[in-house]
């Protein structure tokens, strides 16, 4: 009160000081009320008294806090503990539901209460009780609807009485799992600790009758338990258990009080979800064994505004009804706030449109980054559009490339080497590669992870693994993997990184399918067509949302490899470091890098993964070494400054400097003996960090760099030879990049054209000496300028490169026909397409489940007419289509005899209507008999020609045939297949055509038309 003084007067002469005590010595002593309305209450309760209690404070106000118990939480609270007034009394309560004084308020009576402020003061001066006028601005609540004052009013309430559970519901709370744990723990357990009764009822129109029928005294009342209990009672059919439906049922007392009439109030909607467990399934009164089996719930979730709220009243109820808890795991979230800390707010509109951000960026990407926010850890996020395009940009782009650099390869494949491709899991266990064993090891070890976390319930620590994932995968197995899966270390290499490559992405398709769930459903829609038939007989796989999530395959989990490639990828960085330092782009190869380690066994890990890291740093030579003096090296100390700085305080700095100036036999005898002793201080491993120090001089051709633990010194000193071939690299990463700018796909055939000017430049002579380099390294012919009148210039650029310019024009590639292209048949006798008949000569085979039986096949060399096959490789990939040869090397022959292949360099045209001859290499062929076909077809066939409507979709002919069977007599088509066939041969799919057996659109084929009566016949194809 003496503090709050100069809040009453102006000036200490203002008044004066008659004594001085402590706030405590008023206690219980009355006083004369400023208004006499309820003057009674001092008689009846001992009001108009002075209280104490902690909440007031001397920072602002006089001091003393006048308590109205009916329109405050702490003024209830002292009042009740004072016994001023009880729970169950008549409430005193002057203001009605509009904000206005009652009767009981004669002199304010039907006013609004802050309009009666004015008066309220006029009176209290009139009366010469006013002390002192003024106006204090504070926070005070407003309804965010109307934006207009709110009273805190207290109003008649059915309350659930809790506070006797309190023990029970600890107990019970302790039963559960949360994530994460501190909010079971604390805030949880603290408001539990002080439970309160439950005011369950609300003064509300809508909502759910409170099911209390009550007589006019309130002595008698009686509670509904069903809709049977109620038609008995009431006498009357209920189909509505709304309030216009119910409220005028009356009951008849049994106690002879009359009608008895149901309560105006309806429940508080946290009633009704805590009821969700029992009120879903319609509990007691139907699905008792269900709920029974079911009953507590395994995981629930929601924010953490909800501690007082769903969780409470799910498990007051679940404690009331059964003594147990509601739930088994709950995850607590957080809060999601605008970006400056803010609620969100639709009326200040300071958040982004959640749709525009999902339209843009994908709601998986939302979702992840939700996910691996502070929220999912009961702590607020300042939700920021940039966090959503983080996820994009580096967890699902280059999760995606991975993808379609898989099918990619596997396109090219099958295009180029034949290779038929279906992925078995078996195959991936046979993996001897030493990366292929490390990315699968690190793959299982993370469904081991994600299994772990999952089970415990914490999403956050799911997607920092799957970052590290992604980017293990693609920036270190795919990247040091390349020339493997381009097949150019060999058939069998290709493959076998495939089927890695394929388990590793289909497994992590299914890992993170929860947490993705389109994006793992467009990947898996397209990774489910090339595995093993075998596989999607044993469970329904038409989704990846139907399949479990993996077992660890704990025998793929290598820990050794793991820890081989963990230092392969220490020294690789620490090579780019020095490249980085000395600005020397890892295009350009140097001589050699030196390991150093004290350790044989990590050097031996080394020289098991050499070969990647002379790939990785573009090196000749790799050196490993544990003689550290041979090149200037020299191992140093440092301090562990933070055991070291808590443990010796203030010798802490003379003991750093001593050990900074320990040499280098000293700190090898430490190595040796794990201690030492310095200025009087026992040091033991944990104390010191021992590094690498190099001293090779302004003069050595090596530049040093370490990670405390290992040295890399690599030679920057490169010959002129070396030097030409990183331009050479250079030259092709203008290329490729040129490639990439005009959405080329590696299989597509194309010649780069190549000027240099001037051409004295060295950039011309390395390009001319280098050509056989640039072809291998592209796939593709590089051929110097002038560029020849043929084939369509696809995309043309000149660069600025060595203080020369490059330019650069890519061509389509064509193999002109027109030497051999043949005239259209004049009828039907014939395919109108250039064709060839194959027969497969290889004893053994096929051997693939479902394989055809037949050896004699037909295939197409253009289809539709003018759309000529690109290549003898296409060829062969068309005859191990057919004869389910898969990842077999087919070769073609001309003759049965097997002594004349058919080499790139044909022009295939030429073939048309001969019989090729097809043999596997690898295993024994024998010889066949000519087959005497005469040029006809060995299959059955119809040709279709296109009359209205034009080719899309890339497809320009018009004329074209469909076989009816292929290879002889298998596959035979029907009616619905064969219009498929079609659309797909003319590019109509999506449209609707018919197929009529007369130019003139009559005669349309029928699904009972017998297609083999088509055969050596023509269908005309018209829009629907």
């Amino acid at each position: 009160m003496e503090a709050r003084l100069l809040a009453l007067f102006k000036k200490a002469e203002d008044y004066t000081v008659l004594a001085k005590f402590s706030g405590r010595d008023l206690k219980d002593k009355s006083y004369a009320p400023l208004f006499p309305y309820f003057a009674h209450m001092k008689v009846e309760r001992g009001a108009f008294r002075i209280l104490c209690d902690d909440y007031v404070t001397a920072e602002s106000g006089t001091g003393v806090v006048h308590q109205a118990p009916y329109f405050g939480e702490d003024d209830y609270r002292v009042c009740l503990a004072n016994g001023i007034i009880t729970k169950d009394m008549q409430m005193i309560c002057p203001v009605d539901d509009s904000g206005c004084f009652t009767h009981e308020v004669v002199d304010f009576e039907g006013m609004y209460v802050k309009d009666a402020d004015k008066l309220i003061v006029k009176k209290l001066k009139q009366e010469d009780r006013l002390v002192h006028q003024s106006t204090v601005k504070h926070s005070y609540p407003f309804c965010w609807r109307s934006e207009t004052p709110l009273i805190y009013r207290a109003v008649p309430s059915w309350f659930i009485r809790v506070e006797h559970l309190s023990e029970q519901l600890l107990k019970n709370n302790q039963q559960t799992y949360w994530v994460p744990d501190f909010v079971k723990e604390r805030r949880f357990a603290n408001w539990l600790r002080e439970a309160r009764d439950w005011a369950v009822s609300r003064n509300r129109y809508w909502g759910t009758p409170i099911p209390l029928w009550v007589s006019d005294d309130g002595e008698e009342v009686v509670c509904v338990g069903s809709i049977e209990e109620l038609e008995r009672l009431s006498g009357s059919k209920i189909d509505d258990l709304h309030r216009e439906s119910v409220d005028d049922l009356t009951i008849a007392s049994r106690c002879g009080k009359g009608t008895l009439r149901r309560v105006s109030e309806v429940f508080d909607c946290w009633f009704e979800s805590g009821s969700m467990p029992y009120a879903q399934m319609h509990y007691p009164f139907e699905n008792k064994k269900e709920f029974e089996d079911s009953f507590p719930a395994d995981f629930i979730a929601e924010g953490i505004d909800q501690t007082r709220g769903w969780f409470y009243t799910l498990l007051v109820l679940s404690t009331t009804l059964f003594d147990r808890p509601p739930f088994k795991n709950l995850i607590v979230n957080g809060l999601v706030l605008a970006a400056d800390g803010q609620k969100m707010s639709k009326r200040k509109k300071n958040y982004p449109d959640p749709l525009t951000v999902v339209r843009k960026y994908g709601a998986d990407a939302l979702r992840l980054y939700l996910i691996n926010s502070p929220v999912v850890r009961a702590e607020s996020l300042r939700f920021k559009e940039d966090g959503v395009r983080d996820v994009l940009k580096d967890v699902f782009l280059p999760w995606y490339n991975a993808y379609r650099f898989l099918l990619q390869n596997i396109q090219r494949a099958q295009k180029v080497d034949g290779l038929r491709f279906v992925y078995k899991p078996s195959e991936v266990d046979k993996a001897s590669n030493v990366m292929d064993r490390w990315i699968l090891s690190f793959t299982q070890s993370l469904v081991l992870f994600v299994r772990r976390e999952m089970a415990a319930y914490r999403l956050y620590t799911v997607v920092p693994w799957l970052v590290k994932f992604v980017d293990n995968l693609t920036n270190w197995y795919v990247r040091s993997n390349r020339k493997r899966f381009k097949g150019e270390a060999g058939l069998e290499e290709c493959h076998q990184a495939l089927q890695t490559l394929f388990s590793v992405l289909f497994d992590m398709v299914v890992i993170m399918a929860p947490f993705t769930p389109f994006l793992t459903e467009h990947l898996y829609q397209n990774l489910c067509k090339l595995l093993d038939p075998e596989m999607l007989k044993e469970q329904d796989m038409g989704s990846v949302h139907y399949l479990m999530l993996p077992q660890p395959r704990e025998a793929l989990i290598d820990s050794v490899i793991e820890r081989k490639v963990a230092r392969m990828q220490a020294l690789i960085e620490l090579g780019r470091v020095v490249r980085d330092r000395k600005t020397l782009p890892t295009k350009y190869p140097l001589p050699e890098v030196v390991v150093i380690h004290k350790d044989q066994q990590y050097l031996d890990d080394v020289v098991d993964v050499q070969a990647y890291v002379l790939e990785e740093l573009n090196v000749r030579l790799l050196t490993t070494s544990r003689d550290k003096e041979k090149y200037g090296v020299q191992l140093r100390a440092e301090p562990d400054h933070k055991v070291l700085g808590a443990r010796l305080k203030g010798d802490f700095k003379p003991v750093m400097a001593a050990i900074q100036a320990l040499s280098d036999s000293q700190v090898e005898d430490f190595l040796k003996s794990k201690d030492i002793e310095v200025l009087g201080h026992k040091l033991a491993e944990n104390d010191l960090r021992i590094m690498y120090s190099f001293t090779g001089g302004s003069t050595s051709k090596y530049e040093a760099h370490s990670d405390d633990d290992v040295l890399v010194l690599l030679d920057v000193t490169p010959s002129q030879a070396m030097i030409d071939e990183g331009v050479a690299r250079e030259v092709v990463n203008r290329i490729q990049k040129l490639r990439k700018k005009a959405k080329l796909l590696p299989t597509d055939d194309i010649t780069v054209y190549c000027d240099v000017m001037p051409k004295t430049e060295e950039l011309h002579r390395v390009v001319e000496q280098h050509t056989d380099y640039i072809e291998t390294a592209l796939k593709q012919p590089l051929r110097p300028y002038p560029i020849p009148f043929i084939g369509d210039i696809i995309i043309k650029e000149k660069t600025e490169m060595k203080g020369a310019t490059l330019e650069m024009t890519v061509v389509k590639r064509q193999v002109d026909h027109h030497l051999h292209y043949p005239a259209a048949p004049t009828d039907d006798s014939t395919p109108v397409v250039c064709f060839v008949n194959l027969h497969l000569c290889t004893p053994g085979v096929p051997a693939a489940p479902g394989a055809a039986a037949s050896r004699d096949a037909l295939l197409f060399l253009e289809n539709p007419r003018g759309d000529v096959v690109s290549s003898v490789a296409e060829l062969v990939q068309q005859a191990s289509v057919i004869f389910s040869l898969n990842g077999t090397a087919v070769k073609l022959y001309k003759s049965a005899e097997l002594t004349e292949e058919v080499l790139p360099s044909v022009d295939l045209l030429s073939l048309n209507s001969l019989t090729l001859y097809a043999s596997v290499a690898g295993r024994p062929p024998t010889s066949a008999h000519a087959i005497a076909t005469n040029g006809d077809a060995v299959c059955k066939y119809v040709n279709v020609e296109l009359l209205d409507g034009v080719p899309r979709n890339g497809v320009s002919g018009a004329l074209g045939c469909v076989l009816l069977e292929n290879p002889r007599g298998e596959n035979v088509l029907n009616a619905d297949q064969l219009l498929n066939e079609v659309k797909v041969l003319f590019g109509q799919q999506g449209r609707s055509i018919r197929l009529c057996t007369s130019r003139d659109g009559q005669h349309e084929l029928s699904a009972t038309t017998d297609l083999s009566s088509l055969h050596a016949s023509r269908l005309f194809v018209f829009s629907r």
